[in-house]
């Protein structure tokens, strides 16, 4: 059962490992063709690791999406992820950082691979406020702005929820942790970290506003309502690449090798995409109650920890970590609460 959605995924791993191996066998024979498997390997055990929260929430969105989309989604969306925000959208702002163009930073990556490393990881504060400031916007959106019947976490929960009868308030919050935040760096760095900040809360508000004013009625006589497909597709895009940039950036801890960085996320992004499948087909998140909570908690933290790296340094193992724990908390609740249910 579960090969009808991994074998893509699968596949792709042999490929990529296929490639890392003669990637490093022409550049340093047998223990520099070991060396990179072994980097790529870990790099997509890592990506998985990080982003499993993502695929939670890629299938809550998929789930109320019409069909056309969701299939597009689905393979326009592995390529975006796979090259475009994994390849393309580094380069894009080392091209922008260093204000050169991006065919010299394509040359810097393959010709200067330590300075591309350094100009991208320069970055870092940017890319840490934006994505932190997305991110949280999604998280506060999901616990405050829409009605529930039933909590997880109830006693955070609840509170957040009835914070939704105050007119934008998710805004407020994230603007007042940006400050926050930005009085604890060095004087150069604060108005750098609110504009980027600034940016990241307009994106998340010009794709939210875009898949509200395009969504769908749906079938009007059971009260469905659809999602609108470009709307939720660029949602997903912006939340993918805010999940994936600060992993290409702690890759380079790894390696400076885009090819070899590249290859190892390309497989976390496959599998992401492959568990996102099946959660949605197989109805996961109907069957365990609690474990679309758990993922919004783990964007929150998530959120929290991006606006925390410029201050103090988090390793991703730990990013991980806590991401998976609220995961993993929320189904093992799920399965305890599935068990007092009475029996057929």
């Amino acid at each position: 059962m579960l090969s009808k959605y991994f074998s893509g995924s699968i596949l792709f791993t042999v490929v990529a490992l296929a490639l890392a191996a003669w990637v490093g066998w022409d550049s340093g024979g047998t223990p520099a063709m070991l060396q990179i498997l072994f980097i790529v390997a870990v790099l997509g055990v890592l990506e998985v690791s990080l982003s499993f929260d993502n695929a939670v929430v890629n299938a809550t969105v998929l789930r109320d999406m019409d069909a056309v989309w969701r299939r597009r989604f689905l393979t326009w969306g592995i390529l975006i992820a796979v090259f475009g925000m994994r390849v393309v959208f580094p380069l894009v702002i080392v091209a922008v950082i260093a204000q050169i163009s991006p065919w010299a930073a394509v040359m810097m990556a393959a010709t200067e691979p330590s300075e591309y490393a350094r100009v991208l990881t320069s970055a870092h504060l940017t890319v840490s406020a934006f994505g932190g400031a997305f991110l949280a916007m999604v998280g506060l959106k999901h616990f405050i702005s829409h009605q529930r019947d039933e909590y997880w976490l109830s006693a955070f929960e609840r509170p957040l929820n009835r914070l939704g009868k105050i007119e934008a308030i998710e805004l407020g919050l994230v603007m007042t942790v940006l400050y926050v935040v930005s009085r604890w760096l060095p004087p150069q760095g604060q108005l750098e970290f609110i504009i980027a900040g600034m940016f990241g809360l307009l994106c998340f508000i010009v794709v939210d506003g875009i898949s509200a004013l395009l969504e769908d009625s749906g079938d009007r006589a059971t009260g469905v309502v659809v999602r609108s497909g470009l709307g939720s597709f660029l949602y997903l895009e912006v939340l993918d690449a805010s999940f994936s940039f600060d992993g290409v950036i702690g890759a380079f801890a790894l390696s400076t090798n885009l090819i070899v960085i590249a290859l190892g996320l390309g497989i976390g992004a496959m599998f992401v995409r492959s568990l996102t499948i099946w959660m949605v087909e197989e109805g996961t998140l109907a069957a365990y109650r609690y474990l679309e909570a758990g993922a919004f908690w783990a964007i929150l933290a998530l959120a929290a920890i991006m606006f925390l790296q410029p201050v103090v340094h988090i390793p991703e193992i730990v990013t991980g970590l806590i991401g998976a724990g609220f995961i993993g908390l929320a189904f093992a609740n799920s399965v305890q609460y599935n068990r007092r249910l009475p029996g057929p």
